[in-house]
């Protein structure tokens, strides 16, 4: 039994389990900019960035401290926004309602120009008709 077992083995493959062995890992960054501090980075690089700033309708806001100021440093009123909001709504409505409207009318457009081209074979086919007789 014991001569089956060893004759039954498969000659290519061995007892023992060996995998590769891995490179070892390259450096992320072979940059020493990750190791310098914020205010030396900002210094040597140039990197005061400073809060973000728009300006929409010539009124100019910076974000800061999770809100969004005035340039004259006030805080936008709620009942601006209330007001602005509800101008939004009603312009949002406006421009479905103008959707609404422009697509009624190609609509129309073509049913039109359908009717159109009907009435334009039939003519054309009373005359054929009229020139075989």
């Amino acid at each position: 039994m014991e001569n089956l077992k060893k004759s039954l083995k498969m000659p290519l493959f061995g007892n023992t389990f060996s995998p590769k062995k891995t490179p070892p890992r390259r450096s992320a960054s072979l940059s020493s900019l990750h190791t310098l501090d914020r205010s030396t980075r900002e210094v040597e690089l140039g990197l005061e960035y400073g809060p973000p700033v728009m300006n929409i309708g010539g009124q100019s806001m910076k974000f800061e401290d999770g809100q969004w100021i005035t340039e004259s440093g006030e805080n936008t009123s709620g009942r601006e926004a209330q007001r602005l909001k509800k101008r939004n709504v009603q312009l949002e409505d406006e421009n479905n309602l103008l959707k609404l409207k422009i697509e009624i009318l190609m609509d129309m457009l073509t049913e039109t120009t359908v009717e159109y081209h009907l009435m334009e074979k039939e003519v054309e086919d009373v005359k054929t008709h009229q020139r075989k007789k």
